[in-house]
């Protein structure tokens, strides 16, 4: 038991080192995220990203050199690399993170940036967007600037299944810059209430009348047979 423990943890870690590792190396690609898949004839590693061209380079000559660093730094044995595009970029965290750094990278202003990323992941159909980029934004002096629409989950049951979060750093001439990017993607929460229609109600309230009437209609018959045994006992 204690080996098979050792096995996904080793496992687990290795993928965190290659995330963290492509993730510092191709966040100008719009870096999303990486699978990899053991089979007994190799390993399949699955790259997602919005621009999978950067990442393949001229020719696949990026692509065997990142086979070669996953063998020998990684320990992956036969890697066979596959890059797939991103289907959603703008509900993708880590891609919008990205795309915040290079264009500070770039001299943009913070705010006009987050601004103008916050609302391209609303138009994509979010429910909710909160975009926090903080350091040395004007002053020597350490701050922080927060943009948020919509509504955004930070605790419940939801938060599992709707939130998408990405933290991302970067380092300019005035210090480290911290970015932090929350999505709230398009789904019910767990808390859902939505108020029917009279017309879709309208069955519903019809088979309630329905059992309404069949249940006074039990009553009274019941209320029938017991009035001539009570009217014997008065008798006797």
């Amino acid at each position: 038991m204690v080996l098979i423990k050792k096995h996904f943890i080793k496992k687990s870690i290795a993928q965190t080192k290659i995330d963290e590792y492509l993730a510092k190396r191709f966040y100008r690609a719009g870096y999303a995220g990486v699978q990899i898949i053991q089979f007994p004839l190799g390993t399949k590693v699955f790259i997602d990203a919005e621009r999978p061209a950067m990442i393949i380079g001229r020719r696949g000559e990026t692509i065997r050199q990142l086979a070669a660093i996953f063998e020998q730094q990684f320990g992956l044995q036969n890697p066979q690399i596959t890059v797939r595009r991103v289907e959603n970029p703008d509900l993708n965290a880590r891609v919008v993170a990205s795309r915040i750094a290079v264009f500070l990278e770039r001299g943009a202003y913070y705010r006009r940036v987050a601004n103008v990323m916050a609302r391209r992941i609303m138009n994509a159909g979010a429910i909710g967007a909160q975009i926090i980029i903080s350091g040395k934004l004007r002053t020597e002096r350490a701050r922080y600037e927060k943009v948020r629409i919509g509504k955004v989950y930070s605790t419940g049951n939801q938060v599992e299944y709707m939130v998408d979060r990405a933290v991302m750093h970067i380092t300019l001439n005035p210090g480290v810059f911290g970015i932090e990017v929350t999505i709230v993607k398009p789904a019910k929460p767990s808390d859902y209430v939505r108020i029917k229609q009279p017309e879709e109600a309208k069955e519903f309230i019809e088979e309630i009348r329905e059992e309404l009437e069949r249940q006074r209609a039990a009553e009274a018959e019941k209320l029938k047979e017991a009035k001539p045994e009570e009217a014997e006992e008065q008798a006797g």
